[in-house]
């Protein structure tokens, strides 16, 4: 694969300005306030409404479609609900849920102080300026084109909200391609980052939506290619060298992939974006939603 332009924003920036806007994306999937939203439109607001609710950018798209998109969920699973979600509402419908969903639950832990603070507009525009240059490097990277077709929201919260949602899928398109090129299968993608420590391996299954006996088979497969060592009777993994390296060459590759996307910002808008959107992202995790972060 030939380099990727030149670029003074570094892969470990790209990769800085991810983690310290990831929470402004993610909390959308467990923001309480999606049960009543998606069941308003029509979805059941768990399983049916994230598949749906992620993949309607994608338009009234079949179950095969978000499998290969969204890559390591059990397609038995999206099957489930896909296409049927579309039979109880349009995607621009779920579109629109989706949103509203993001504008309460942020609303709820940011609070009306910072959502119109001048920092909050500012990460916003910062945020926004990166996504729409993003959009010219979008060829290969299906989510993230999806999402670009939609219009943008007025209101600050939701600007960076949509800019960083945009960002992220731009950042896993690229995941995805990096983790073919490995020739990193979906089960295995899951199995090796169990191994690294990053994720309990029941809590990968069961989110994926992988039963018992498939998984077996893939971390009996990952192990055979020499990438995960398997020990215990709980079948407790780690990663072998080679596997480690694999691994680390596949998020190193995924940082250069997701590089193209902070070109409009360089290097001084990258850090400011990540001063910005530091705090609400610490105010968003301290509030428990978010898988790990959970109050007990």
């Amino acid at each position: 694969m030939p380099p990727m332009p030149a670029s003074t924003v570094s892969p470990e920036l790209a990769r800085s300005v991810w983690k310290a806007t990831e929470p402004l994306h993610s909390h959308v999937y467990f923001a309480p306030q999606r049960l009543d939203v998606y069941a308003a439109v029509g979805l059941e607001p768990k399983v049916m409404g994230y598949f749906a609710s992620r993949s309607a950018p994608l338009g009234a798209v079949g179950p095969e479609a978000v499998a290969a998109t969204f890559y390591n969920f059990n397609p038995e699973l999206i099957a489930s609900v896909i296409p049927q979600a579309w039979g109880v509402a349009t995607p621009d419908a779920v579109v629109g849920a989706r949103t509203a969903t993001a504008d309460l639950s942020l609303r709820a832990l940011l609070g009306e102080e910072a959502i119109g603070s001048a920092e909050l507009a500012e990460a916003a525009e910062l945020a926004r300026t990166a996504a729409e240059g993003a959009a010219h490097h979008a060829h290969g990277r299906p989510l993230f084109a999806g999402l670009t077709g939609l219009g943008w929201p007025k209101e600050p919260h939701l600007v960076l909200w949509h800019a960083v949602t945009l960002l992220r899928e731009f950042r896993g398109d690229g995941h995805i391609a990096a983790l073919l090129a490995a020739r990193i299968g979906p089960l295995e993608a899951l199995v090796t980052y169990a191994a690294s420590g990053a994720s309990s391996a029941s809590g990968l299954r069961k989110s994926r939506g992988w039963p018992q006996a498939a998984w077996d088979a893939g971390v009996a497969a990952t192990a055979e290619r020499g990438l995960v060592d398997v020990a215990g009777p709980d079948g407790a993994l780690s990663a072998t060298d080679e596997g480690a390296r694999l691994r680390a060459e596949v998020e190193a590759r995924t940082d250069e992939l997701a590089r193209p996307a902070f070109e409009a910002l360089g290097p001084d808008g990258c850090e400011r974006l990540i001063t910005l959107a530091s705090p609400f992202t610490r105010t968003v995790r301290e509030a428990g939603i978010l898988p790990g972060t959970r109050k007990r």
